[in-house]
């Protein structure tokens, strides 16, 4: 079955148009229900509902109701009945989990551990101490005392996003990390998932998952204290429930479906390239973007995209999102791609190019760059260091990847005697008078005079 993928062209006076439209389908959209979920709000809350309302009533019910509410939602939705003696996993069926795993996970989950603290702790940035006459100013970082951690649960299992979120926190220093997911037999009760945990030292996973979960981490339940941020990936709910309980804690991002933008020229491996974007499709919803300034290579792309998705397990599931949501653009030069890809601002850009290191100097706005034939999606995905938390759905512009720095707050320090304020007194009273916060002036020339 050939593929039928959108095709845009630069040339075309109406580019800027066919590319906002593109920019918008890989946007997240809190209006857009397929049927079932419509279907299925009404039967649970009774009432048709937007995404947004539904998730407003989860936060309100449980910041209000507490456990109670969290455990109601978590049987109406994922048809879970756990009583609250259930809500976290035993620490003795997280340590048989990891006694029963497959020896190889854990290797490699310890060689991927070593990778990535490796790589986050290089990022930590040192207190810094400037002398002032009379004083000092300090400017400190500290880590975050308690996070928390969205791991999905639906289609898939993912003990790959607990390393990419939980070990940048170890790396930081936070002391506690709660995990939850979904309690289903991808999330909560996934024994891999468990050992993974288990392996990297984390000791509290929550059966719980959706806004409930979000909810749930913000303001603190029975059995579940609250944390200081949450991080982590999710479906809509998820993100519409991080975006509502922003202020009551932080949050790494509101994230999208995930994206890439594969560059290709003549040098690029066709079948290679079939693969990373199918990679991204295979999410799906997964958005996958190819340009290039030669048609024959995107044609030949194409070719190879249709021999390897009726090779391939989750190939049908790729196609249908690759329909939906992929895209390719011819571009008239090399410039263009970098203007293209910039208005994109992609969550992956891979640059599969003879002259990588030169397009990549020239890209503003992407969360994650991949370069050459030889550097996959899929290494930072899994293995390389950087998190494969990253921004989406445009917002490369102005947000950055999950790192370790984001686990840390910083603050101030100033010390004066006398003679130090006395050399600032002059110019904050001249200051504060224009402004008449009086007592700002007095609260210094007092200590002066």
């Amino acid at each position: 079955m050939s593929l039928k993928i959108s095709w845009l062209d630069s040339t075309q006076d109406n580019i800027t148009t066919q590319m906002h439209a593109l920019r918008q389908r890989l946007s997240p959209r809190g209006d857009v229900v397929s049927e079932s979920g419509k279907q299925k709000t009404l039967e649970i809350f009774g009432e048709a509902l937007t995404p947004q309302e539904v998730v407003v009533k989860i936060c309100r019910d449980v910041q209000v109701s507490g456990l109670q509410a969290a455990l109601d939602y978590s049987r109406r939705i994922d048809g879970a009945n756990l009583s609250p003696e259930e809500l976290r996993v035993p620490l003795e069926t997280m340590e048989d989990a990891h006694a029963h795993a497959h020896a190889r996970l854990l290797e490699a989950v310890r060689n991927i551990r070593e990778n990535i603290l490796e790589f986050q702790i290089a990022l930590l940035p040192q207190d810094a101490t400037i002398s002032r006459p009379g004083g000092f100013l300090q400017h400190k970082y500290r880590p975050l005392k308690r996070i928390g951690i969205c791991v999905p649960g639906g289609a898939a299992a993912y003990p790959s996003t607990v390393l990419m979120t939980a070990v940048p926190a170890q790396a930081a220093g936070v002391e506690e990390i709660a995990v939850v997911a979904p309690p289903t037999p991808n999330g909560a009760y996934n024994k891999d998932m468990l050992a993974v945990c288990w392996e990297i030292g984390v000791r509290e996973v929550y059966r719980i998952g959706g806004a409930q979960a979000v909810a749930a981490m913000a303001f603190g339940i029975q059995g579940l204290p609250r944390v200081d941020k949450i991080v982590g990936p999710g479906n809509l709910f998820v993100a519409l429930a991080k975006k509502l309980v922003y202020g009551e804690v932080d949050i790494d991002s509101i994230a999208g479906p995930s994206e890439v933008v594969v560059i290709v020229d003549e040098t690029t491996d066709t079948r290679y390239t079939a693969l990373d974007l199918i990679a991204q499709a295979e999410h799906a919803p997964g958005a996958s973007i190819l340009i290039g300034c030669n048609r024959q290579v995107l044609e030949n792309v194409v070719r190879s995209l249709d021999a390897e998705l009726d090779r391939l397990e989750r190939g049908e599931l790729a196609r249908q999102c690759l329909e939906s949501f992929g895209a390719i653009i011819l571009a008239k030069d090399e410039d263009e791609v970098c203007r293209l890809t910039d208005l994109i601002a992609p969550e992956h850009l891979h640059i599969a190019t003879e002259n990588a290191a030169v397009l990549e100097a020239k890209i503003r706005n992407a969360g994650a760059v991949f370069m050459g034939n030889y550097t996959p999606v899929a290494v930072g995905d899994y293995a390389a260091g950087p998190s494969h938390v990253l921004p989406t759905s445009g917002t490369a512009r102005f947000a950055h990847g999950l790192c370790a720095t984001d686990f840390l707050r910083s603050h101030s320090v100033l010390h004066f005697d006398q003679e130090g304020l006395r050399r600032l007194a002059d110019d904050i009273a001249t200051v504060a008078t224009k402004e008449g916060l009086t007592a700002h002036r007095e609260s210094v020339l007092e200590r002066v005079q």
